[in-house]
């Protein structure tokens, strides 16, 4: 097992320039991680020059990009918006690959009151597989989301309901498309985390290791204190050999304390597994 972290509660700090990407970086290294995450929203210019000057601050720390974190919305109901999300996605592509990312975590779309079950889940379907076909030969894995609702989104995941993603999932089959599973999102928004990991698990390359306060809705809290039923989880993970990466979602917002702290707690908590 690897153990990365995307750092959600600094997400404001970075995206103002309060905090540099060479900072988390240095962050990372002294929580003793494997590698960070980054999040697209760190590169609003989109510019190879911008992600390899990343890579080398990141590199710097003796760090390294396990996952770049992206928003494609592939159930906008305007077609060229759709075509417009697939060409970003495809630009994150080479940005990630740039980064030295091994994943780029990638999304269905949001839930738009204008989008059907049926016709999301086709465009859903249409733009992963076409995204995951122009991805080839770039060394970056795609890793598609059981997600919830992003700061950079009107709307919560088309996708958050658990059916619907499961039928995403078995649609995309043939697609070399990879899972992320998200634990927070599972047990918020699942009847059972551990049904729906078993369903997904075949095809999971990645662990989003988040916890929430509470079932029914998302309140991300310091992983360890929520509902999350991480042992299990990390039961069934074990039992199926995974030995990819689990990247930590920290979101608590209680600061570079909470990144220690939860590293600490994955390590703990997979060990005792």
């Amino acid at each position: 097992m690897w153990l990365s972290c995307l750092p959600v509660s600094f997400f404001r700090e970075i995206i103002a320039g309060r905090m540099s990407v060479a900072e988390w970086a240095r962050i990372g290294a002294e929580a003793g991680l494997d590698a960070i995450d980054l999040s697209i929203l760190f590169v609003p210019d989109r510019s190879v020059a911008t992600a390899t000057a990343y890579r080398r601050d990141v590199e710097a720390a003796g760090m390294r990009v396990a996952m770049l974190a992206t928003y494609p919305d592939f159930t906008h109901p305007n077609a060229e918006q759709r075509q417009d999300e697939l060409e970003r996605a495809k630009e994150a592509v080479a940005l990630a690959a740039e980064l030295g990312a091994d994943l780029m975590r990638v999304t269905a779309g949001q839930a738009h009151p204008e989008t059907g079950r049926e016709q999301g889940i086709i465009w859903a379907v249409d733009g992963l597989t076409r995204l995951t076909e122009a991805s080839r030969g770039s060394g970056v894995t795609l890793v598609y989301e059981n997600h919830a609702r992003p700061g950079a989104w009107r709307y919560t995941d088309f996708s958050q309901p658990p059916d619907i993603f499961l039928e995403i999932v078995r649609r995309t089959a043939r697609a070399d498309l990879g899972i992320n599973f998200d634990t927070a999102n599972a047990t918020a928004f699942a009847q059972d985390p551990l049904d729906l990991l078993a369903k997904a698990l075949p095809r999971v390359v990645s662990v989003h290791a988040a916890d929430t306060g509470m079932r029914n809705t998302l309140q991300p809290v310091l992983l360890g204190t929520g509902v999350v039923p991480f042992p299990a989880l990390f039961r069934s993970l074990k039992k199926a050999r995974f030995d990819g990466w689990i990247c930590i979602e920290e979101a608590s917002g209680q600061g570079v304390g909470a990144v220690l702290a939860a590293t600490r707690f994955v390590r703990q908590a997979w060990a005792m597994a």
